[in-house]
């Protein structure tokens, strides 16, 4: 922490002079920085799939600009080491769009360049997103020998029919071949798969779980199919299962995969004994990330603060922006009525709670700021407790939002209401 309180605006670019204005006394006093992950986000893929709401774009037949985003991503990383200095990286994850569009010499650049400006940590994880439709068994073996320790396989389904109504670009044979590459160069993967998609009977998810837990990932990811705004499906919405029919798929994964050797450890993410997602941890446990890329989003502590950024989300607006030196579209403070719910957002989605003490440690707030909102939903059922530890319950659990939401800022009264 020192190191970041000793950089000298005069000796450095323009932009350290905001590493000044975050460094001045504020409303909170964090004992310690958290934790600080690196996120990359690459945003090209072949098509746009319809349920998508993920800053990606479809790249142009001539491919993505590969050598100019590598670049933009370097300097862009160059650009942010004020705020970050001396902190060391414990995951890094490149996400998307579909990062596995990259060549096995982009990677190694790009993991290069990461490797030549930040601290890593000797066990540091790093995660590749990739899809099943770019597997080629000689490229996947190059991101492993380059430092990618962990694959994160979009799945979604083995059902062809479901396949094309999710839009992927993949069938069913270019699953079980990315999964055997994926066994042949990596001890650490996870296959990302969705539930309740459009027509899917209880029988038919769970062939397709089945079929997941007969290839022995180390890690599941089990997501729910909703309708986001701004995507295909919230204008033209496919027929889905209904409330009941969904409950019930929630219900035999969640014994299905415990049957299986599985722990659900957060609400969508189920793992073997030490195969949980470092990154996505640090995410729940309200730690620090950097974002760089498009569309990155960036979440840094300081002593007396936390702020929140964002890049420039369009690829060409991106690089046209980082061209002269600039790549944060929005920067904000975070409220010290906001953090509670910031922090409870994705502390409660950890089936087995967090530890007192962090609500502390990650906001600088004592946990009595928030006893009357912890009561109420402890009466609820909803969040149980003891003097160490705190989490939802599985009632709190199924009804995720409405836990979360008690934890909500409570505007301040308008002058003259009563």
């Amino acid at each position: 922490m020192s190191s970041i309180i000793e950089i000298k605006p005069e000796q450095s670019p323009a932009h350290v002079a905001d590493v000044s204005t975050y460094l001045r006394p504020g409303s909170i006093n964090l004992p310690a920085l958290p934790p600080l992950s690196l996120y990359v986000h690459y945003p090209w893929c072949v098509r746009k799939c319809p349920y998508c709401d993920f800053n990606s774009h479809e790249a142009s037949p001539q491919g993505a600009p590969e050598d100019d985003y590598l670049d933009a991503l370097r300097a862009d990383l160059e650009a942010a080491l004020p705020l970050v200095w001396g902190r060391r990286i414990i995951s890094v994850f490149i996400g998307g769009g579909t990062p596995s569009l990259m060549s096995a010499r982009a990677v190694d650049r790009l993991l290069s360049d990461v490797r030549a400006l930040l601290p890593l940590a000797v066990d540091c994880e790093v995660t590749l997103e990739a899809n099943p439709g770019t597997f080629e068994a000689e490229r996947f073996a190059a991101y492993r020998a380059s430092g990618v320790n962990r694959l994160s396989i979009g799945i979604q389904s083995f059902d062809e029919q479901k396949l094309e109504a999710l839009g992927r670009i993949h069938d069913r044979a270019q699953a079980f071949a990315a999964i055997d590459i994926a066994h042949r160069h990596f001890e650490n993967f996870n296959l990302d798969l969705m539930y309740a998609l459009p027509g899917q009977s209880l029988a038919e998810l769970q062939d397709d779980i089945n079929h997941a837990l007969a290839a022995q990932p180390p890690h599941l990811s089990l997501y729910q199919l909703t309708l986001e705004p701004n995507t295909v499906f919230a204008k033209h919405p496919p027929a889905l299962p209904d409330e009941d029919a969904s409950a019930a798929m929630y219900d035999w994964l969640e014994v299905r995969t415990s049957d299986a050797g599985y722990r659900r450890y957060e609400v969508s993410a189920f793992s073997r004994p030490g195969r949980d997602c470092r990154h996505n941890l640090n995410y729940w446990t309200f730690g620090d990330y950097l974002g760089i890329g498009a569309g990155a989003h960036s979440k840094i502590s300081f002593p007396h603060r936390v702020v929140r950024q964002v890049r420039f989300r369009q690829p060409a607006s991106y690089l046209q922006r980082a061209a002269g030196g600039e790549f944060v579209a929005q920067s904000h403070e975070v409220s010290r009525d906001e953090l509670p719910f910031e922090f409870m957002l994705n502390a409660l989605r950890l089936t087995e709670g967090v530890a007192s003490d962090s609500f502390y440690q990650r906001t600088g707030l004592s946990l009595s700021s928030i006893e009357s909102k912890l009561n109420v939903a402890e009466q609820r059922g909803l969040l149980a407790r003891d003097h160490r530890t705190f989490g939802p319950t599985p009632l709190g659990m199924r009804f995720l939002s409405d836990l979360q939401a008690l934890f909500l800022a409570t505007p301040a009264p308008k002058p003259g209401a009563c």
